[in-house]
């Protein structure tokens, strides 16, 4: 049979066909085929590189990708097919490079003019290098290849705009996707302008203001170390108008120079004789060009002003090499003021006076055509100087980098003038004449060339041949051509030359050689010659403002053109067109500065002098002043605001540009037209002088003093139109239209120009618009920036405003007839890095009126106009300079009179400014040396002038210039030569007397950095200006000058004196608590100290506390010492640091009486206490044995009921006490020995003293004390004086009453026996109340009345003393307990527990309880003055201010008569209330008794555990031990201790120690619960009045009161030299009165100090006497005159209020009110209440 064998095999698989690489990218490959034939499970592609296996992938799609490759690399890929059987395909193979990464963040790193340097990040991948290729207007420029990542190309040309392209070339030389970018290579000018740092400003142009800024450079002469330096080092030295401005040059350049004087050293001949390189080295016009390019139009006219006093070569045309274009530097030019005298002028000696751009002038220039080696620049130098006065005004190559190639001064034309001086030996040109000199061939400078033919009366071409560009010579149809040809030069060729000049058709006449044998100073000379004709026939004049509309014609650009300077000139035309009459104009236009301002100045003076009061009533005067100041601004509003001030207005509220230009124009036409007008008065005055009267002669003179018109007359108008609205309500829309003006003039300010701050005509400051203009400057920049001010004061015309110019850059008025009146300041910042070394943001410089003026000296009050405005300049400076311009010190004597007394007021305010004395025109360089005796003379005639200022200022303990200021004679002195280096108007400024002004303003910055206190910040500057000013308006400066600086100041100390006073005091009366606690405790179980007796422990408690108080007076000191060196306004107290001082030493001899007192009253009272005491613990003693004997009996007997026990107990008791009976304390007569005291302190008063008391003291102090006094009542004749001296007295007695009787209730409460110390404190403390010189009856009397009445007291005490300490009755009051201890002993009962109870309870308690009550004293003083409470108790102004805050918040009659008449008792009163009102919640009771408490258990605690470390103590040894280790702390009752002690059992203390530590628990425990159970009232009742004793001596003060209307003290020291007040009173409140109407004075003392009134009282021994004399009674007091009309509106408030009251309690009519008056509200009255405490 045959067998069916089968089997089966499979077809291969079929490779994917086509495959392709669908993508490539840097780090991915995507390939992608055909699906191939067959049933197909998937595919198997696998990546190699470098026939590395890097990674397989199984996909059953027909495409794949591999991510994550590297960059650059050639990858191969092999693809198999997968069958479903499994079976694979042959492989299929492809590769694929990946793409290589272009270059990463390509950043452009450095553009110049000719260079790019650009840099990337490295890509990732093998890179071989990178290839770069750079195109310009899409054209290839050039391809590099670099293997770095940067790469820079090199000369490019400038201005152009580049494409780059950067590719990653890999090492296999594939490349990648280029990156792109582009650059813009920088112009020549930006590539010029970064060297020198200044491109971001050819944009954001320089300021003025940011020139001026005062940084380390401007006051160190640091070499310039690179190319940034050279235009702020050219600034500097040109804003203090250095001639050597112009040679500047980096040090680094300079080196080679350097070297070669050296011999070279280290140079090799190759380098010493091949060419110089020009290193860091820069043509001066180079820089001058590019300070102009980018410096805005304020600050282009500020150097041009500069330049031409230090006689430089001015830019007229200015080239932009980055634009091509060129500018007409008219605006630039126009603030020049020349004055010079033709030759037509020279015999009338009159001259022309004109801003530089307006006259109509000749004007001759110089070119050059090709290339010349003749300096045309130092040939024309020549020809406009005199042969002894050369002048380089035009820089050339022989000058400081002079060689330097110019880089963009090309096309640069510079203009210069000769102006005459009207000397035929002197001037080369008679007339005035323009020269231009420009920069460059004219082949290449066409435009400019034109420009100077068309303007030009003749034009000098300099030129060596005639190769180049001749056709420019035919210009002779606009202005005639001179050729100066140098013939000698080996490039000349004579027949080029004369075919090209028959060509051109030159004239002979016109051609000027230059020969070899023609030296400089002759060629000069004949192009002088030649130039004088031109002058002299020439009838082409421009000026240069003509010359605009012909540069306008070319294309050139004006710089007046700009929109913003056109509209500010058309502003300010349209406001100084109508300018015909000056005199009219300021009458018509500036209405509100004229006779209403100045009779408002005057009755603001007035109002503070009171010369004209006469006899009316000074505040019904002053009233009507005050009306009739509003009546002035009523009429000031009346008036209206004129069109041009509107004007005026309008033009300054436009943008910050346009308004600085509007400033400027402003000030230019306004200066124009005072010098035309001024020039034809004086000329008038010139003729007339000869035959005129005097009469016609003094009209003249007015009108030149009327005629004067600045720009600050409409400045002086918008302040006084801003004062006159400011005064109405601020919801009034008048005032609202002007509100936004300080802040115009704050802007200006900060631009850098100057503000008037005392006007010069009115003498006053119009101080509501100075405080705003501040107020809105200190919102403009950080609040709070710190200022210094430094001023000049000296004689008129002496140079003081040229001075602070050429120190400082700024811009004062200098001009001709201009002098300065009043004072200006203006604002200068200081460099942020540079203020920490000065400690100020800004200086504030001051230009005063010259001193001494002519014009004023014809007035009265010249002397005193002289005297205000130093007093108010050097009130304000940190540093003063005396300018000084004469070498004769003996001249200078008037005006160092009115210095001084400016410095000694200063001195006394708080202030002491320092002093520099600047010597004008000494130009020896000796000076210094040889001028050392004058310097000596100086400082005698200042002491002699300081001693007599201080004669007349009443402060004569000032006895030398030292004393009063800062000033040394050999730093103190600064010597300048003259201004003019030679004769004007042709002489530069000479640089010495810039050098010298260096010199000086690097001294005077670094004085400002030695300056001890600290700067004003902004607002303090303007309190300190009005505090000075109302000061100043007062005749007598000294002790009338109040400033919230100094209060601010004085507060400031005392409080940190009073906290240091109170912790002094608070360490005493621990340090008294202590010593008391020994006392009480010595001789007892108690007793800490090892003393033999009480009086050795007094000496070692004593010794102890002196020691102390020395340690504690020395912290003190130091303290204060600390204080005065580190504070920064302690300058403005100074007068006062000996006050504290002495406060602190009266504080610790006070401390040390106080502590000796209470310590030895105390040992008094233990001493004698001591027989008593004894007898009392014999008799404990003997009980005690008694009782043991009674229980060994009753042991015997059969047991006793406790009836029986009572009754042998009460019969051994009453056996045993039997002797105490005799025992009584003997009984003291304490009315003798009060007698004696008595007798014995008014014996010295004499016999009538002794007389009045020798009477029996039990018959007087009954009842009220009725004031008698003797021969000082009988001097008065007015029964109504009678009664107000005598209700005074009566007054004063019932407060020295009211506060003995307190005393003796403090005595009484202490319950212990009298002392005599007692009585003396008493004496001694009426004493101390009374006035030395106050009547014998009236004292004698009242010290009778109250002794008496402390007599009876003190004998009901000493009566209730003898009976507490009865020894019968001390021992019965513990019968019943000794009962019960034998009862317990007798019945056998454990006592350990009942006994640590009752020691607990009876002799622990009370004395913690004790502790707590005197420890809480200081704390409660210290909550109500430290505490979270609204009245503040720091110092005694604080308390005052609260006070009468209280006072009128409540306004109740009664408490402002009370305050008013009884002081100290109302302030009682009100302490206490205040006290109560504090702790009323009770919590903070609470807090500080549970504080003392749980220390107290704490102590009692480590009291108990070191008794416990003795070795099984007894009971009674273990107590003793507890009360030893307690005796410093608590004084524990001897009486119970004793009692306690007394049958205690000899056992051992183990159990009773366990039952004293849970009683003390329990104590604690029932102490809290009463704590929080008793009242706050009763709590602070338990205190007594100690609390409200510290707090009273600590803010009542010294006690005395103004000697007119009874304001009290409040000084803040102790020691105080005077007594003050802050907010005086009408006299009415201290129950003065008129003597012949008996109406209520309602004079105030600020007022009456300083007017004519006079007075009398019984110091005057009821004599008349002035007022303003009142020192000659009262020295110890200052009154501080106080004319404004708010002063004291809070009493004069209370008055009007209760006037009736008043009047009805002091049995006189009612004062008569100003009507004033009646209008202060009581908003008004809290508002002079902050203002007079200085409350913010």
């Amino acid at each position: 049979m045959n067998r069916l064998v089968c089997f089966s095999s499979f077809t291969e698989a079929i490779p994917r066909g086509n495959v392709q690489v669908s993508h490539v990218s840097s780090s991915t490959v995507s390939l992608s085929w055909e699906p191939p034939a067959g049933e197909v499970e998937g595919y198997v592609v696998t990546c190699y590189c470098d026939s590395e296996r890097h990674r397989e992938q199984t996909t059953d799609s027909d495409t794949v990708t591999f991510s994550d490759l590297k960059p650059g690399l050639k990858y191969d890929f092999q693809i198999k097919t997968q069958l479903k059987s499994g079976g694979l395909s042959q492989p299929a193979w492809t590769s694929a490079h990946t793409e290589a990464i272009p270059p990463g963040n390509v950043h452009v790193s450095h553009i110049t003019s000719s260079t790019v340097s650009l840099t990337w990040e490295t890509p990732a991948g093998e890179v071989g290098g990178y290839v770069v290729t750079c195109s310009c207007d899409s054209e290839a420029h050039r391809e590099q290849t670099t293997d770095s990542n940067s790469v820079t190309f090199p000369d490019l040309k400038p201005g152009l705009t580049y494409d780059f392209q950067i590719k990653t070339q890999l090492k296999s030389g594939r490349l990648s996707q280029p990156s792109l970018t582009s650059a813009h290579t920088e112009t020549k000018l930006e590539d010029f302008l970064k060297n020198l740092g200044l491109k971001e400003n050819y944009k954001e142009k320089l300021s003025l203001s940011s020139v001026l800024q005062i940084d380390k450079k401007a006051v160190t002469e640091e070499a310039t170390k690179c190319l940034s330096d050279l235009p702020w080092c050219f600034l500097k030295r040109l804003m203090m108008v250095n001639g050597t401005a112009r040679n500047v040059k980096c040090s680094a350049g300079s080196e080679l120079e350097q070297d070669l004087p050296r011999g070279n050293v280290g140079l090799d001949l190759y380098t010493m004789f091949g060419p110089k390189k020009s290193g860091e080295l820069l043509n001066p016009l180079d820089i001058i060009t590019a300070l102009f390019l980018c410096s805005n139009g304020l600050l282009q006219q500020e150097m041009a002003v500069k330049m031409s006093m230090c006689q430089f070569g001015l830019p007229l045309l200015l080239p932009d090499c980055g634009t091509q274009k060129q500018t007409l530097m008219l605006w630039a030019l126009r603030g020049i003021v020349k004055k010079y005298r033709p030759q037509a002028l020279s015999d009338t000696k009159s001259c022309i006076e004109k801003s530089i751009v307006v006259p109509k002038l000749p004007m001759v220039s110089f070119v050059r055509l090709g290339k010349s080696l003749l300096s045309k620049s130092e040939i024309l130098n020549t020809l406009l100087s005199n042969p002894q006065q050369y002048q380089n005004t035009f820089v050339h190559h022989n000058m400081p980098c002079g060689n330097v190639p110019r880089e963009i001064a090309e096309g640069l034309v510079e203009t210069s003038w000769y102006l005459p001086c009207g000397g035929q030996n002197i001037d080369i040109f008679n007339e005035p004449v323009a020269v231009a000199n420009l920069r460059g061939d004219i082949a290449l400078c066409e435009l400019q060339y034109s420009f100077l033919c068309k303007t030009s009366a003749a034009v000098f071409v300099f030129l060596d041949n005639f190769d180049n560009q001749y056709e420019l010579l035919k210009k002779q149809h606009e202005t005639e051509i001179f050729l100066i040809v140098n013939v000698d030069n080996n490039n000349f060729n004579h027949e080029r030359c004369i075919k090209v000049l028959e060509e051109i058709c030159f004239p002979q006449t016109n051609i000027i050689c230059k020969r070899k044998e023609v030296n400089n100073a002759d060629f000069a000379k004949t192009i002088q010659d030649i130039v004088t004709n031109v002058v002299k026939k020439t009838e082409k004049k421009k000026s240069i403002e003509e010359m605009a509309d012909i540069a306008i014609e070319l294309g050139i650009m004006v710089d007046e053109h700009a929109s913003d300077c056109r509209n500010a000139e058309k502003n300010a035309e349209a406001i100084t067109s109508k300018i015909t009459d000056t005199v009219q104009y300021k009458e018509k236009e500036l209405p509100l500065q004229g006779s209403i301002w100045k009779e408002f100045t005057q009755l603001e003076k007035e109002e503070c002098r009171l010369r004209k009061a006469g006899d009316k009533d000074i505040e019904k005067y002053k009233c009507g002043l005050n009306q009739q100041k509003k009546d002035l601004r009523e009429q000031q509003r009346d008036l209206g605001i004129s069109n041009d001030m509107i004007s005026f207005i309008d033009a300054l509220s436009c943008p910050a540009v346009e308004q600085a230009y509007f400033f400027k124009w402003m000030q230019i036409k306004i200066d124009n037209l005072s010098r035309e007008h001024l020039s034809h008065l004086r000329a008038e005055y010139k003729l007339k002088s000869k035959n005129s009267s005097k009469e016609e002669l003094k009209v003249i003179d007015q009108q030149l003093s009327k005629s004067s018109l600045g720009i600050e007359n409409y400045f002086r108008e918008m302040g006084q139109i801003y004062e006159s609205t400011v005064s109405l309500p601020e919801s009034d829309k008048f005032r609202q239209q002007f509100m936004h003006l300080p802040k115009l003039c704050a802007q200006l300010l900060i631009d850098g120009f100057p503000l008037e701050l005392v006007d010069g005509e009115a003498s006053g400051i119009p101080l509501a618009w100075v405080k705003d203009v501040f107020s809105e400057l200190r919102k403009m920049v950080v609040p709070e920036s710190k200022i210094r001010v430094v001023t000049v004061l000296g004689i008129q015309s002496t140079g003081k405003s040229t001075l602070l110019n050429t120190m400082f850059g700024v811009q004062f008025a200098v001009s001709s007839g201009r002098c300065t009146r009043g004072a200006f300041m203006l604002l200068i910042r200081v460099n942020k890095e540079y203020s920490k070394e000065i400690n100020c943001d800004f200086l504030i410089i001051l230009d005063t009126e010259g001193l001494k003026s002519l014009e004023l000296a014809q007035l009265e009050d010249s002397y005193e106009h002289d005297n205000e405005l130093a007093t108010i300049v050097v009130g304000l400076s940190d540093i003063t300079i005396i300018n000084i311009a004469m070498e004769n010190m003996t001249d200078m004597k008037d005006i160092l009179q009115i210095v001084v007394h400016a410095f000694l007021r200063m001195k006394e305010v708080g202030k002491k400014p320092k002093c520099l004395f600047v010597h004008q025109n000494v130009s020896d360089v000796s000076a210094h040396d040889n001028n050392l005796r004058d310097r000596t003379v100086l400082l005698q005639q200042l002491n002699e002038m300081t001693q007599a200022a201080a004669k007349v200022e009443k402060k004569e303990e000032n006895k030398s210039f030292k004393e009063v200021m800062e000033y040394d004679p050999d730093t103190g002195n600064g010597y300048i030569p003259g201004l003019w280096h030679g004769n004007p108007p042709m002489a530069p400024v000479n640089s010495g007397y810039s050098e010298a002004v260096y010199e000086l303003k690097t001294n005077i910055i670094q004085m400002l950095k030695d300056c001890k206190s600290s700067a004003y910040d902004f607002d303090q500057f303007i309190n300190w200006t009005a505090s000075l000013w109302k000061a100043i308006k007062h005749e007598n400066f000294i002790f009338s000058f109040r400033n919230s600086l100094v209060v601010d100041a004085y507060m400031k100390i005392c409080t940190e004196f009073n906290k240091w006073e109170w912790e002094f005091k608070r360490h005493m009366y621990s340090l008294e608590i202590s010593a008391k606690t020994q006392i009480s405790n010595f001789g007892t179980s108690a007793g800490i100290s090892e003393a033999s007796n009480i009086r050795d422990l007094v000496t070692e408690l004593n010794t102890e506390a002196f020691l102390e108080l020395i340690k504690w007076e020395e912290k003190l000191i130091e303290n204060l010492e600390l204080y005065f060196k580190t504070d920064g306004q302690v300058h403005l107290v100074e007068r006062y640091r000996e006050d504290f001082i002495q406060s602190a030493k009266i504080l610790r001899n006070e401390s040390e009486r106080s502590f000796k007192s209470e310590v030895h009253i105390a040992a008094e009272n233990k001493e004698a206490m001591a027989k008593v005491e004894e007898v009392k613990k014999s008799t404990t003693k003997r009980l005690e044995g008694e009782v043991l004997r009674l229980l060994e009996e009753g042991h015997k007997n059969q047991s006793q009921s406790d009836e029986e026990l009572r009754k042998d107990f009460d019969q051994m008791w009453e056996k045993a006490t039997e002797p105490l009976r005799d025992k009584v304390m003997p009984k003291t007569n304490i009315y003798s020995r009060v007698h004696a005291q008595l007798r014995k302190n008014v014996d010295p008063m004499g016999s009538h003293a002794n007389e009045i008391v020798d009477v029996k003291l039990k018959d007087h102090g009954h009842g009220d004390f009725e004031a008698k006094c003797g021969r000082f009542l009988k001097l008065v004749k007015l029964t109504e004086l009678k009664w107000s001296y005598k209700a005074e007295l009566q007054a004063k007695a019932d407060e020295i009453i009211v506060s003995c009787k307190r005393l003796v209730s403090v005595k009484r409460q202490e319950k212990t026996d009298y002392h005599d110390n007692y009585i003396q404190e008493i004496l001694n403390h009426i004493d101390a109340k009374l006035d030395l010189e106050t009547d014998t009856q009236y004292v004698v009397s009242l010290k009778l009345h109250i002794c008496s009445y402390a007599a009876r007291i003190f004998e009901e005490m000493h009566q209730d003393f003898i009976t507490e300490n009865d020894p019968i009755k001390c021992v019965n009051r513990d019968k019943d307990r000794f009962f019960d201890d034998f009862k317990d002993l007798y019945h056998a009962v454990e006592q350990d527990e009942k006994k640590a109870e009752e020691f607990a309870n009876r002799c622990l308690q009370p004395a913690v309880e004790t502790y707590i009550s005197l420890s809480s004293v200081p704390d409660v003083v210290d909550e109500m003055v430290s505490g979270n409470d609204s009245v503040n108790f720091s110092t005694r102004m604080d308390f005052q201010y609260s006070v009468l805050k209280d006072l009128l918040s409540k306004e109740r009659y009664d408490d402002f008569k009370e305050y008013t008449s009884s002081y100290e008792k109302f302030i009682r009163e009100w302490i206490q209330e205040q006290i109560e009102k504090r702790f009323s919640d009770g919590t903070k009771l609470l807090e500080l008794e549970d504080k003392y408490l749980k220390q107290c258990i704490r102590c009692i605690d480590t009291a108990i555990q070191k008794a416990q470390v003795n070795k099984k103590p007894t009971q009674k040894e273990f107590v003793q031990d507890i009360c030893k280790e307690l005796g410093d702390k608590l004084v524990i009752s001897q009486d119970a201790l004793s009692a306690c002690m007394a049958l205690l059992k000899e056992a051992t203390a183990e159990k009773f120690a366990d039952f004293l530590k849970k009683s003390v628990m329990e104590m604690e425990q029932a102490l809290q619960k009463k704590q929080k159970q008793t009242k706050f009232k009763a709590k602070l009742d338990g205190l007594g009045s100690k609390p409200l004793d510290k707090l009273t001596a600590k803010l009542v003060g010294c006690g005395k009161q103004c000697p007119f209307c009874k304001a009290p003290c409040e000084a803040g020291a102790e020691a105080h030299k005077a007594h003050r007040v802050e907010i005086h009173r009408p006299q009415g409140f201290g129950t003065y009165r008129h003597d012949d109407s008996t109406k209520l004075i309602s004079y105030i003392c600020t007022s009456a100090v300083f007017s004519d009134k006079i007075f009398k009282h019984v110091d005057t021994k009821w004599e008349w006497h002035p007022y303003k004399e009142y020192k000659t009674f009262y020295e110890d007091w200052e009154i501080p005159a106080d004319g404004s009309y708010t002063a004291s509106d809070y009493w004069k408030y209370v008055m009007v209020k209760f006037n009736k009251d008043f009047a009805k309690s002091y049995d006189a009519k009612p004062a008569d009110i100003p009507t004033e008056w009646r209008k202060i509200s009581k908003e008004d009255a809290e508002k002079s209440l902050k203002a007079a405490f200085n409350v913010k």
